[in-house]
C-alpha cells in the first residue's frame, strides 16, 4: 500500500493548451479519493498522468516516497479499470483476469489462486468459463474490475466506471466498489462526472472546472461549506438555488433585499464572517440557498413566487416556481428569478399558486457577484479597521500607538486610512485588547472571535487563549495593506522575493569524469542547483531551457546580505522601508528593485545580497507555470 504525492502538476499541450493547472493534493494510504467535474475539467487527463499513460509536463508524481514522472506504467504498480472495460472478447473471464499475470511470468498455481480469490470477492465465480459478449454490462464490469484486483496493486484508479449502466445498476456497484474498497484497505482513486457518485463513495472529493481545482474537501464539507458558486452548483441535486440581491445590516440582523422589493432576514451571529462593505445595501450579492433547506407557507413569509410545475417523488416533491405573482412570458432573462424548493409533502400546492419560500437562516449562503468566491470563508480573509494620524502615532480601536515610517509615507498627506489585516497579522503584543467572544476550530487552527463594538475582529490564536479571556496583540505591520479614500496605498510585503533570471550549466571535472552542474543566474550572480532539478527544467523546456528567461521565487527569509568574500548580487540601496517591527532595504540589482530584511542599524550603500537555492522556485515566464 502507498500514499501519493501530487506536487503542482501542469499538463501543457504542444498548442499551449493547458488541460490541468497547479494540481497538488497528498493522499494518504487507503483513501478513496474521487475527482468529480463537467466534461473537459481536466480530472481524466490528471487520472491518466498518474497512470503514466499522458506525460506530465511540470511538477512531481510520488508513490510512496519514488519519483515516478518518468516511470513507465507497469513499473508503478498501480492498476486501472476503465470506462470502456477493455476485456478482450475471444478470451473468457478466467483468461482476461489471468493475461497480466502472465505475462509478468507469474507461476500458473498462483495466478489460479489470485484469479478464484478476486472471483469470488466479485461473485463472478459462477462466470469464469463465459466470453465477455455472454455477460451483462455489470458482470463486465465486475470482470474489469477483478482484473485489477488480482494484481494486488498500490493504487487503484477507476476512470469513470459506472457510465456505461443504467441507474439502478450504478447505484448497485456504487455500493460494491466502496465495500471493495474497505474490505481491500488500498487507496483509490476515482473519476466521476456525476456528483452523486462522488458524494457517496469518496473520502475526500476533488472538484474541477477548465483545469483547475476549485475545492478539495469531505463530501459534507463540499455540501455545507462549498468555497465558491460553481462548488456551490455542481454540489447537491436538485442544485442551489442563486439570486442576485444586496445586503443591509439593521443592528442584530442582516436583510437579504431582492430587486422585486422581497426580503428574507438571517440573524447578524449567521453571517458575522461577510465583512462590513457587503453589508450597507450597495455592493451586489449572489444568494444562494438549497432547495432542501426551504420551507413553503401561504401565509406570507419569505419570497413571493407562483408555482410552475410540482413533481412529486413519492417520498419527497420538488416544487418550481418563478419570483412574483405572475409568470408572464417566460425568457431567459427570468433565469435568476426561478426557484426550485424540495419538500416532504407539496399537499395542496397547484401550478399557478401563489405560495412563499422561508429560507433556513441557518443554510444561507453568499458569495462575492464578480470572483464568485463565498463571502463566508472559515477564516475571513481580512478584517478592516479606521486609522487615524494622531501627532507622531495613529489611533485604532481607541489606543495611541506608533505610525510606522513605512505608513506615514505611504499615506502622504491623509489624517485617515484604514487598515487591511489578515488575521494571521495579528500577533500577541502589548498594543490594542479586546475580548474574546467565542473560539472556533477550523481544521488546524482556532479562529478567535475579538469584540469590537457591535461585530467582530478575527485573529488566529494558540491553545492558551479561551473564551472570555481579554487578549492583547498587535499587528505585524508588513502583512498590512493600506487603503486611502478607496485606493490602496501600500502592498502587504510578499513571502517571496521574485526575480528574473537565465539557467546554465557547465562541465566540470571532477577526477576522471566530467560531470554536468546546473547553476541559476540573476544579474552577474550564479547560483548552483542541485542535478535533479537542472534536469528537471531540461526535460520541461529541452536544450531552449539555456536560451529562456525564468522567474524565481525565492523564500524572503532566505535572502540575505552576503558576508565578507561570500558570491551575492550586486546591488545598491535605493531606499528603506520601516514598518516599527521590522526594517527592509529596497534594493536595485540588475535593473530589478525588491526588499531584503536588515537590522536597525544597517546604512549600507552598496551590497551584495545572497540566496540559498534550495529555496528557489522556478517559474515559466513563456506559460504561467511552475517548473520546480
Amino acid at each position: 500500500m502507498a500514499n501519493l504525492k501530487l506536487s503542482h502538476i501542469y499538463k501543457v499541450y504542444d498548442n499551449g493548451h493547458k488541460a490541468v493547472n497547479d494540481f497538488s493534493i497528498d493522499i494518504a494510504d487507503r483513501e478513496f479519493i474521487v475527482f468529480v467535474g463537467p466534461s473537459g475539467c481536466g480530472k481524466s487527463t490528471t487520472l491518466r498522468m498518474i497512470a503514466g499513460l499522458e506525460t506530465i509536463t511540470a511538477g512531481d508524481l510520488l508513490i510512496g516516497d519514488t519519483r515516478v514522472n518518468d516511470m513507465e506504467p507497469k513499473d508503478r504498480d498501480i492498476a486501472m479499470v476503465f470506462q470502456s472495460y477493455a476485456l478482450y472478447p475471444h478470451m473468457t473471464v478466467y483468461e482476461n483476469m489471468a493475461f497480466g499475470l502472465r505475462n509478468r511470468k507469474m507461476p500458473e498455481k498462483e495466478i489460479k489462486e489470485r484469479v478464484l480469490k478476486a472471483a469470488k470477492i466479485l461473485d463472478i465465480e459462477d462466470y469464469l468459463d463465459r466470453k465477455p459478449k455472454a455477460m451483462s454490462g455489470g458482470q463486465r464490469q465486475r470482470v474489469a474490475l477483478g482484473r485489477a484486483l488480482v494484481r494486488d496493486p498500490k493504487v487503484f484508479l477507476l476512470d469513470e466506471p459506472l457510465s456505461n449502466l443504467d441507474a439502478k445498476l450504478r447505484a448497485a456497484m456504487r455500493t460494491e466498489i466502496t465495500a471493495l474498497h474497505k474490505s481491500l484497505n488500498t487507496t483509490f482513486i476515482y473519476v466521476t462526472h456525476d456528483q452523486v457518485e462522488a458524494m457517496t463513495m469518496g473520502t475526500r472529493i476533488v472538484v474541477m472546472k477548465l483545469g483547475y481545482v476549485q475545492q478539495i474537501d469531505t463530501p459534507m464539507n463540499l455540501y455545507n461549506e462549498p468555497y465558491n458558486k460553481f462548488v456551490a452548483g455542481f454540489i447537491g441535486t436538485p442544485q442551489m438555488n442563486f439570486f442576485d440581491v444586496t445586503l443591509k445590516r439593521e443592528q442584530d440582523d442582516v436583510n437579504v433585499l431582492f430587486p422585486n422589493g422581497d426580503k428574507v432576514t438571517v440573524p447578524y451571529e449567521n453571517v458575522s464572517k461577510i465583512h462590513n462593505h457587503y453589508l450597507n445595501g450597495d455592493v451586489p450579492v449572489t444568494f444562494g440557498i438549497r432547495p432542501e433547506h426551504i420551507k413553503l407557507n401561504k401565509e406570507g413569509r419569505g419570497l413571493k413566487f407562483v408555482v410552475t410545475n410540482v413533481e412529486h417523488l413519492g417520498s419527497d416533491s420538488i416544487v418550481y416556481g418563478k419570483l412574483g405573482d405572475h409568470l408572464g412570458e417566460f425568457t431567459m432573462k427570468d433565469e435568476g428569478k426561478l426557484i426550485v424548493v424540495k419538500v416532504n409533502e407539496a399537499k395542496g400546492v397547484e401550478v399557478g399558486d401563489v405560495v412563499y419560500a422561508e429560507p433556513d437562516p441557518e443554510k444561507v449562503h453568499f458569495f462575492d457577484a464578480e470572483t464568485e468566491v463565498t463571502l463566508m470563508n472559515k477564516i475571513p480573509p481580512y478584517n478592516t479597521l479606521e486609522a487615524e494620524v494622531d501627532g507622531d502615532g495613529m489611533t485604532v480601536l481607541g489606543t495611541k500607538v506608533a505610525l510606522p515610517d513605512a505608513f506615514k509615507r505611504a499615506i502622504g498627506a491623509a489624517d485617515r486610512f484604514e487598515l487591511i489585516i489578515p488575521p494571521h497579522a495579528i500577533v500577541e503584543g502589548n498594543d490594542f485588547e479586546l475580548k474574546v467572544a467565542r473560539i472556533e476550530k477550523v481544521d488546524n487552527d482556532r479562529l478567535a472571535y475579538l469584540e469590537n463594538g457591535d461585530s467582530y475582529l478575527f485573529a488566529l490564536v494558540n491553545e492558551t487563549v479561551k473564551e472570555g479571556d481579554t487578549y492583547r496583540f498587535s499587528f505585524e505591520n508588513e502583512k498590512l495593506n493600506l487603503n486611502v479614500e478607496g485606493k490602496e496605498a501600500l502592498k502587504a510585503v510578499d513571502d517571496e522575493v521574485s526575480l528574473m533570471g537565465t539557467f546554465f550549466r557547465k562541465e566540470i571535472k571532477e577526477g576522471h569524469d566530467r560531470v554536468l552542474h546546473f547553476f541559476y543566474k540573476i544579474g552577474d550572480y550564479t547560483l548552483e542547483t542541485s542535478p535533479e532539478q537542472g534536469y528537471k527544467i531540461n526535460s520541461i523546456d529541452g536544450d531552449n531551457c539555456y536560451k529562456y528567461t525564468y522567474r524565481y521565487a525565492i523564500n524572503r527569509d532566505a535572502v540575505r546580505i552576503a558576508e565578507e568574500g561570500e558570491a551575492g548580487l550586486e546591488g545598491r540601496v535605493v531606499d528603506y522601508c520601516d514598518y516599527g517591527n521590522i526594517r527592509f532595504a529596497k534594493v536595485s540589482a540588475d535593473g530589478q528593485e525588491f526588499l531584503i530584511k536588515v537590522d536597525p542599524a544597517f546604512a549600507l550603500d552598496k551590497v551584495r545580497v545572497a540566496m540559498d537555492s534550495k529555496d528557489v522556485s522556478v517559474y515559466s515566464t513563456r506559460i504561467d507555470m511552475k517548473i520546480c
